[in-house]
C-alpha cells in the first residue's frame, strides 16, 4: 500500500524483547520501546497492543526461540541422556556468552518481578518455567530413571538452568558456570549407573 510505512515485525519484536530483557518491565517506558524498535507509539499500539500485550509477545518470542534449541538438544535423550542434558545446558551457556543479548534470562527476570507485574504476565512466565520442566521430564522419562527420579531431575535441572542465568548476571566466570553443569550431569550419571 502506498503511503503506509512497512516494518519487519520480527525485528521490532526482537528489539522490544532485548529492551525488556535488559531493563525489565517496570523500567522500560513506551519511549524506550519506541527508540529501540524505531516505531512511534501509535505503531506500537496498532501492531502489538499495549505494553502488557507487547511484553507477553516478547515472552512468547523468547520462549519459542530458545525452546526450539532446547528441544533439539534433548532429542537424543533416550539414547544418550548425558549428552542430551549437556547439550541442553549448552544452549543456556551459548546464550549467556552471546554479546548480542543481555546477561541472564528474560523468563527468570520476569518471575523474580512477578509481585509487581500483572497476573497475566506473571502466569505466562511461570508457564514458561513449567514448560522447561516438562520438556526435561519428558526427555528423562525415556531413560533408565524411574518416573520419580526423572521428575526430580527435571525440577533440579530447571532450577540449575535458571541459576546459570542469574549467576551470569553476577559475573560468574565461564569456568564456574561449567562447574555447575558438571556437578549436575555427574549426579545424573551416577543415578543412571545405579539403574544399570
Amino acid at each position: 500500500m502506498a503511503g503506509k510505512k512497512q516494518f519487519d515485525v520480527g525485528i521490532a519484536l526482537d528489539a522490544a524483547m532485548v529492551q525488556f530483557w535488559r531493563a525489565g518491565y517496570a523500567d522500560t517506558s513506551l519511549d524506550d520501546l519506541s527508540r529501540t524498535t524505531g516505531l512511534n507509539r501509535s505503531s506500537i499500539y496498532s501492531s502489538f497492543g499495549d505494553k502488557d500485550a507487547l511484553y507477553l509477545r516478547c515472552l512468547d518470542h523468547y520462549a519459542a526461540r530458545y525452546g526450539n534449541e532446547y528441544d533439539q538438544a534433548l532429542s537424543c535423550a533416550s539414547e544418550e541422556p548425558l549428552q542430551a542434558v549437556r547439550a541442553f545446558f549448552e544452549v543456556t551457556l551459548r546464550r549467556i556468552a552471546d554479546p548480542d543479548v543481555p546477561d541472564g534470562c528474560l523468563v527468570a527476570r520476569t518471575v523474580m518481578a512477578a509481585p509487581v507485574l500483572s497476573p497475566t504476565i506473571a502466569a505466562r512466565a511461570i508457564e514458561a518455567l513449567d514448560l522447561q520442566r516438562a520438556r526435561l521430564r519428558t526427555a528423562l522419562r525415556g531413560t533408565r530413571l524411574t518416573e520419580g527420579e526423572a521428575d526430580d531431575f527435571a525440577v533440579h535441572m530447571t532450577a540449575v538452568n535458571q541459576s546459570l542465568a542469574v549467576m551470569s548476571k553476577a559475573r560468574a566466570s565461564r569456568e564456574q558456570l561449567r562447574a555447575v553443569v558438571d556437578i549436575s550431569t555427574s549426579a545424573l550419571s551416577h543415578a543412571l549407573r545405579a539403574r544399570g
